[in-house]
Formats: structure tokens, C-alpha cells, sequence
């Protein structure tokens, strides 16, 4: 390991030149985090162009990287949103999904909603840890995996009491 490898991660935001290193990291962290989801109907280069064209273009987004330059991680804000929060397998359990998470926060100091799975007990517990709870249960209608999730809230906490975002 280099000297830079071993600088501490840093987060910045998302360039166009990043949508590669983000679609992968979005296909590996699924299929290593969610192996019972469907499997997966979109090419490498369908995922990049969604990468691209739809969350590059319409959120706000940042990427975790390490002291080389590589992406370990990214997260995508869309209004009230939290759209994404992923990592490469190799980058869990290592601060860096906060770090990433408190970026989105800073973003939205008013509050953030997200989906989770409901069966994503890792991601649930993550949340949870950082003050999000949960509002709704679906059966799965509304994604298209048809996989039962749930909404979670995080209001952020004013004198002991949640704020109205």
C-alpha cells in the first residue's frame, strides 16, 4: 500500500468522469449486499448510462474516495431524497458509508427520507444508528423489484426536540 492509499478517505462531489467507478460500485455493492434481489436485467453499459444520464444529471451526488484517487462509495440526493448510498464490498464497515451520510445530511439539514429494503436488516441497522426512523411498510408495488421495503425519516434534533424540515 502506497502513502496515498493509506490517507484516510475523502469525500468530494461527483464528476462525469466518475460515472464508470460509480456504476460498478453500484452493481458489486448489490450483488454482494442483496444476492436474494432479482437478478440483474441491465448490461454494464446500461447501468453506466443510467449512472450518467438520470443520477449524475438529476441529484446531487458524491463519491467517497481513497488517498489514490479510487471510489469506494457514493451518495445521491434528490430533493429530499436519499436515492443511494452504496459501497464497494471491501469499503463496509469502515466509516465510510457515514462519512458519505453525513455529506447527504449536511445537504438537507431539514431532514431526508430513503426506501430500504425490508429484508436489508445491514442497511436498516446502519440507519438506524444515524437517527433515521422508520414512517411506512410497503409491500413492494412500488419498486421495481417487488421486494416488500420500507421509508425511513431522519429529522434532524433541535434543543431535544425533531424540527419540522
Amino acid at each position: 500500500m502506497t502513502a496515498t492509499e493509506q490517507q484516510p478517505p475523502s469525500v468530494r462531489p461527483a464528476e462525469a468522469a466518475d460515472a464508470s467507478a460509480i456504476a460498478q460500485v453500484h452493481i458489486t455493492s448489490r450483488e454482494a449486499a442483496m444476492p436474494w434481489l432479482p437478478p440483474r436485467r441491465r448490461t454494464d453499459a446500461e447501468v453506466e448510462r443510467w449512472v450518467r444520464e438520470v443520477v449524475l444529471a438529476q441529484s446531487d451526488v458524491w463519491v467517497a474516495v481513497d488517498g489514490g484517487g479510487t471510489v469506494l462509495g457514493y451518495a445521491a440526493v434528490e430533493g429530499e431524497w436519499l436515492e443511494h448510498l452504496y459501497l464497494l464490498p471491501g469499503a463496509r464497515r469502515r466509516g465510510i458509508g457515514s462519512l458519505l451520510l453525513a455529506r447527504a445530511k449536511a445537504h438537507r439539514p431539514q431532514g431526508l427520507d430513503l426506501h430500504v429494503f425490508q429484508r436489508n436488516t445491514d442497511a436498516q441497522a446502519f440507519y438506524a444508528r444515524h437517527g433515521f426512523t422508520v414512517v411506512d411498510r410497503n409491500d413492494g408495488s412500488r419498486n421495481m423489484e417487488r421486494e416488500p421495503d420500507m421509508t425511513l425519516r431522519w429529522t434532524p434534533v433541535t434543543n431535544g426536540t425533531p424540527t419540522d424540515g
